[in-house]
């Protein structure tokens, strides 16, 4: 059973806090107690240093124990060695504090049972109250310049405007993105939550989706024990309105690896993150380097863009050309304006300028202040653009202070102005104070921007998506189902017991005849009419064709007797001798488009489903989609149109249309069965042949969990 996510009222007190106790506070330079001090310094509430060595620290008075300060404090700050820690945990949830942090390292992070035991006892030791780590830098709350953390970073106050949310498993890296605020991005919270003891990112993101001092959030996340949890709070942030920003780390072997080591995380299939997130309602950002400008956007921009289209404004014409390859990289429209828009150009622009999309005022500009005006506004009007980007290519105030005129003019027209800082000099005054103005985001390239857009539409366009429900078995369709598995003699499913099971969920399969031997597969030839498959039936061979067991396209019965005789005289030569049920004996089936169609228990979200263009495409191209199960007939469809090769179901090059709402509902059923029943390992349809005339599954195979073990090779 997955841990419910904190509520927003029993960690305000704990983020939000008028009151912070510092217990290990020292004066000695370097010591964490010392740095956690020097980060409250402007602290807005009450700040007590704690440690009976001391009678006042930081001009502040010092107190012996927890028990001994004036009042019960919002937060309590863990500066002390690993071993003390769990103590005063103890001694704060007995007081009724309103959370604490454990700063100290040695814990489940190390791999050792003993140390795994000890961040156990820590979370024992705070009961109800809220935890954040241990192997953690703590937090900021810039509204309150609180930084309850030992690292060395940007000051506590932020810029103002709308702030983005940082959430991180790692502490360095949230507070590498924090840093941001140096070059005037506003920042409302960094929270961290290193081996995640108590709090995990997820509780954390669920506080920041109801924080009113956050616009947006933006995550990074090596990996977790609850996922789903995770999945919760993009959901809570989704109900509210906030943008959820996400980096995942560890998308890969080494990665992951690397992160069971750092914080204990476990990392997971990176395919099934990225789907289960992504439907969740999280915006996916690859490139970390890329994460705070998104979330700076986000932070920005309206809900939606009122229109598809970008129209470029710029004073230099190559600066144009550069956005025009871009849009046409990330498949972004840039119409051309409508006739008043293009009246407006036309009388402004100079004849050696551009009264198109993309729009080049030229210099001219410089000497002509309304020419921007006018231009910008008349785009700006126009019904068919919801963003102007400008490209700004200079760094100074002649350029960067028509960021805020055309920002506001876009703004009066309910779009938004993305702005690609090409010039190399960044960090100056100019440009930080371009990130402060409203109605405009800066991006350090043309493709950040561009992508930025792409995702601002992509969530626009699911926002407006009716509620999708999961697909879920009746309680017949799962008894028969229970009964089916029951009967199994072993833990591998046989082809043809493989297939009365998909069967009994409303999978269409081949009809097919079990004969023990080569005349009962002449009969069924004849019953079910030529051309033939003969195929060995065997839970020895769940891998039939590598194993010489299956023969195409028979078109006799002297053709499919001599099969007979060749495929028995080979499995004969096999050691170990495989164990025959019989032979199975199907009607050769016209040519179609292969799907396959697959299931399995992912070690951290149980079943997940998976879809691909079948046959050498899943080899050569690793053409699949993957989402935890069960999923709705709308999320099959989307995952169907995610294919590189879903074009060969829409009728390529003249071929017939494939039926894609009946493809989808069958796999939202296999999709059903996989959660309906844990005791499936691994399930897979291939191929589940797609013609005009309807689906048809010609082969499966299910493995079995048996006894609690896991039987797939």
């Amino acid at each position: 059973m997955t841990r419910p996510l904190l509520p927003y009222p029993a960690l305000r007190r704990f983020l939000h806090p008028m009151s912070i106790a510092v217990v290990g506070a020292s004066e000695r330079p370097g010591a964490f107690g010392a740095r956690v001090l020097e980060n409250l310094a402007d602290h807005a509430g009450a700040v007590w240093p704690v440690n009976p060595r001391y009678a006042s620290l930081a001009g502040r008075p010092c107190f012996p124990s927890l028990d001994a300060l004036p009042g019960v404090p919002d937060c309590v700050a863990i500066a002390t060695p690993r071993e003390a820690a769990a103590a005063v945990l103890q001694q704060a949830a007995g007081l009724g504090a309103g959370g604490a942090v454990v700063f100290a390292a040695g814990f489940a992070e190390t791999g050792l049972h003993e140390r795994a035991a000890e961040q156990a006892a820590l979370v024992r030791a705070a009961g109800a109250m809220p935890l954040l780590g241990p192997n953690c830098l703590g937090f900021t709350n810039f509204t309150l310049r609180a930084g309850v953390t030992f690292s060395a970073g940007p000051g506590a106050l932020s810029p103002e405007g709308p702030g983005i949310g940082i959430v991180s498993q790692s502490g360095a890296l949230g507070y590498a993105l924090a840093q941001a605020v140096e070059r005037g991005v506003a920042v409302s919270h960094v929270l961290t939550a290193g081996n995640a003891g108590g709090l995990d990112v997820a509780d954390l993101v669920a506080f920041l989706s109801e924080e009113p001092d956050c616009a947006a959030i933006a995550c990074v996340v090596e990996g977790l024990a609850e996922p789903r949890r995770l999945l919760a709070a993009a959901a809570v942030a989704e109900r509210a309105g906030k943008p959820l920003l996400l980096h995942k780390m560890a998308t890969g072997t080494q990665g992951a690896a690397a992160a069971l080591s750092h914080t204990g995380a476990v990392a997971g299939g990176h395919a099934v993150w990225q789907a289960a997130l992504r439907e969740a309602g999280a915006i996916l950002v690859e490139d970390f380097g890329a994460l705070i400008e998104m979330a700076a956007f986000f932070a920005k921009a309206p809900l939606a863009p009122r229109a598809a289209g970008v129209a470029v404004v710029s004073t230099s014409g190559g600066a144009g050309i550069l956005a025009a390859d871009a849009a046409e990289r990330h498949g972004v429209a840039l119409p051309q304006p409508g006739e008043t828009a293009a009246a407006v150009l036309a009388a402004r622009i100079p004849e050696y300028g551009s009264a198109r999309n993309p729009c080049d005022l030229t210099a001219q500009v410089l000497n002509d202040a309304e020419a921007l005006v006018a231009c910008t506004g008349a785009l700006a009007a126009d019904p068919a653009f919801g963003a102007l980007l400008y490209p700004n290519t200079h760094s100074y105030s002649f350029s960067a202070d028509r960021i805020p005129v055309m920002a506001g003019i876009v703004a009066r027209h309910g779009g938004f102005l993305c702005v690609p800082w090409l010039a190399e000099w960044r960090e100056n005054p100019a440009a930080r104070g371009a990130q402060s103005v409203p109605g405009a985001a800066l991006f350090s390239s043309m493709d950040r921007c561009f992508a930025a857009l792409v995702a601002w539409r992509e969530r626009a366009n699911r926002a407006a998506l009716a509620p999708d429900r999961p697909v879920v078995l009746d309680d017949a369709v799962r008894a028969n189902v229970a009964a089916l598995i029951d009967a199994a003699p072993g833990p591998v499913l046989t082809e043809s017991r493989a297939k009365a099971l998909l069967a009994a969920i409303g999978v269409p399969v081949v009809p097919e005849r079990l004969v023990p031997d080569r005349q009962g597969a002449l009969r069924a030839a004849g019953d079910l009419g030529y051309p033939v498959v003969l195929k060995a039936e065997s839970a020895d061979l769940p891998h039939k064709t590598e194993a010489g067991a299956v023969r195409l396209d028979l078109r006799d019965a002297e053709a499919l007797g001599a099969a007979c005789d060749a495929m028995l005289a080979h499995l004969a030569r096999q050691s170990p001798l495989p164990r025959l049920d019989g032979l199975l004996v199907q009607p050769m089936l016209p040519r179609g488009v292969e799907v396959i169609i697959g299931g399995q228990r992912d070690p951290l979200f149980g079943p997940v489903i998976a879809v691909g263009m079948g046959g050498a495409m899943v080899e050569l191209l690793s053409d699949m989609a993957v989402a935890p199960a069960p999923i709705g007939l709308a999320q099959g469809l989307r995952m169907l149109r995610s294919l590189r090769g879903s074009p060969l179901l829409d009728g390529f090059r003249g071929a017939a249309r494939v039926d894609l709402t009946a493809l989808a509902a069958i796999l939202c059923r296999v999709s059903a069965l996989m959660a309906a029943e844990p005791r499936i390992a691994e399930l897979d349809i291939n191929p589940l042949i797609c013609s005009a005339q309807g689906m048809v599954a010609v082969d499966g195979l299910i493995t079995m969990i048996m006894d609690g073990r896991d039987t797939r090779a």
